[in-house]
């Protein structure tokens, strides 16, 4: 099955495991990040004697900027600052309340107290520098006046625990500080989403209103940047609009330039059903077809549309509404999908490409047959061999994963042999991982179960069998069974390539030596499965 985007752009990947790294995250070094953060761990005790009173907004600051950290100016880079501060605030606060809820269940109620009146303090603040930048909307009132109120209770019903030794008393006073301490996250976190919400506002508003390039471009990097903070807020995004503004670039030639940026972010946001929904309702697939399809379009434009493709039909989706609409342009993203991964100028262009074939097949037959018609077999195996285009793990993945799907097709395997295709499965076979990376190593995995996988469904093929035979595939095989470390502790391999070998055998008995049949073949299954997984070594 294919990986989500979202995970897979963050190990520079983009395997067929909810565009995880092309995500880019805030560009500041580690020293200027430390002295951002240094500002919001501010001293209780300076708190409390400022009242939590905010840093003033400076005089030539314009009208609705917060004021993150020195050295911060006007301009682009004023929105991306208002909303990553607000989210740093809201982390903040979100950690202090956290240490409440676990001083709270084991009764040291001195830290208890103080965490109250540090969360407390730094609310006050937010709120406080929030509705002196911008202007607060009215549902957002009656959360602030709520939030402040259940904050200052808070502190005072913690600051009667410290006074007291009775133990019936502080038991019911821990009682009613979780309930009211459930309350204040409740309130904070809806509070936070409606300015987030805000904010998010803004920014789909120029980007809607703006005829300037570098507006509208800043607006949508800053909209790129949010949707690295996580799926709620991609939700957030989605729902106030931004996939339909951003389409709506892409439809206009005057701003082809922002198409590449538009659809990336357009990508990050359709890791949630909402951010879907909104493409489907805009006609977004259509539009993804004809960018994919103009050979006038760039090929970062391309690729970005491809990105897009491969998010909205990962198979870890629940929704599969919108493919309706996929498939009445399906064969038109195919070809030009196949077309991209042929020409690719760079490994990132083909591992998009080749991510949204690979989840492309797996929910519909008919694309198999067109890419078959459209001599894709022979692309992908060429690619192999390119290590311009073909460089990682994660680019064999996909490739290896559309072979998979193509093979249940009969006449795929006549082009396989064509094309030294058996050859280059066993050199996928024998993936390693080239770092200690987890995503990599997992990658790894996926590329040896599934050249395995290929390999017996081939050899249904007595041709394939036997050549898959002459270039010493059971050995290979039977080294993975055995030795676990060959195939990465991974049961998954050891199902399939213990599938492989009983494929082979069936074919060619005396392929298999004695013992190994006896151990391998002849069982069940299941008992191969049980006595190869409890191997610690190698014997062979």
């Amino acid at each position: 099955m294919a990986t989500p985007l979202s995970s897979s752009r963050q190990s520079s990947s983009l395997s067929s495991s909810p565009m995880s790294a092309r995500m880019q995250s805030l560009q500041v070094d580690s020293v200027q990040r430390w002295m951002e953060d240094l500002r919001h761990m501010t001293e209780v005790e300076c708190m409390c004697v400022l009242q939590a009173k905010p840093i003033g907004v400076e005089e030539d600051s314009q009208q609705g900027e917060l004021i993150v950290s020195s050295g911060v100016g006007a301009g682009d880079h004023v929105a991306r600052n208002n909303l990553q501060t607000l989210l740093r605030r809201a982390l903040v606060v979100s950690t202090e309340l956290g240490k409440m809820f676990q001083r709270l269940e084991k009764g040291r109620w001195q830290r208890v107290h103080s965490t109250a009146v540090r969360a407390n303090c730094h609310v006050r603040s937010l709120v406080h520098e929030y509705s002196t930048a911008r202007s607060t909307p009215p549902e957002m009132q009656k959360y602030e006046k709520s939030l402040l109120e259940k904050c200052m209770e808070l502190t005072n019903i913690t600051e009667r625990c410290l006074h007291t030794d009775d133990d019936f008393f502080l038991k019911s006073m821990r009682e009613a500080i979780h309930e009211i301490l459930t309350d204040v996250s409740d309130s904070f976190s809806n509070m936070i989403d409606m300015a987030l919400a805000n904010e998010i506002r803004v920014l789909i508003k120029q980007i809607e209103s703006s005829d300037n390039v570098h507006t509208i471009g800043s607006a949508i990097s800053n909209l790129l940047s949010l949707t690295q903070d996580g799926p709620q807020l991609c939700s957030i995004i989605a729902k106030e609009g931004a996939v339909v503004a951003l389409f709506k670039i892409c439809r206009q030639d005057r701003f082809r330039e922002l198409y590449a940026h538009a659809l990336r972010t357009v990508a990050s946001i359709c890791c949630v059903e909402e951010g879907i929904n909104q493409l489907d309702k805009v006609d977004g697939i259509l539009c993804l077809a004809e960018i994919l399809t103009d050979e006038s379009s760039v090929e970062a434009a391309r690729a970005e549309a491809a990105a897009v493709v491969a998010q909205i039909t990962s198979p870890h989706h629940t929704s599969t509404q919108h493919l309706a609409s996929f498939l009445e342009s399906m064969h038109d993203i195919v070809t030009a999908l196949i077309k991209l991964c042929e020409t690719a100028s760079c490994g990132e262009v083909f591992l998009l490409a080749s991510a949204a074939l690979a989840n492309i097949t797996f929910f519909d037959s008919m694309a198999c047959e067109i890419l078959l018609q459209l001599n894709a077999i022979q692309i992908l195996l060429q690619a192999c061999r390119d290590r311009q285009r073909v460089d990682t793990p994660y680019s064999k993945d996909q490739v290896v994963t559309i072979l998979a799907n193509l093979s249940v097709l009969e006449q795929c395997a006549a082009e396989v042999l064509q094309e030294q295709g058996i050859e280059r499965l066993l050199l996928l076979l024998g993936e390693k991982p080239s770092s200690p990376s987890p995503s990599e190593g997992a990658a790894c995995e996926r590329v040896q179960q599934k050249a395995a996988v290929t390999l017996a469904r081939l050899s249904r093929d007595a041709d394939v069998a036997q050549t898959a035979i002459q270039l010493k595939a059971v050995p290979r095989l039977i080294e993975l069974c055995r030795s676990p470390t060959e195939r990465n502790n991974s049961d998954s391999v050891l199902v399939a390539c213990l599938a492989a070998l009983r494929r082979l055998a069936a074919g060619c008995p005396d392929s298999i030596e004695a013992a190994d049949h006896q151990q391998l073949i002849k069982p069940r299954l299941v008992d191969s499965f049980l006595l190869c997984s409890n191997m610690e070594e190698s014997f062979v």
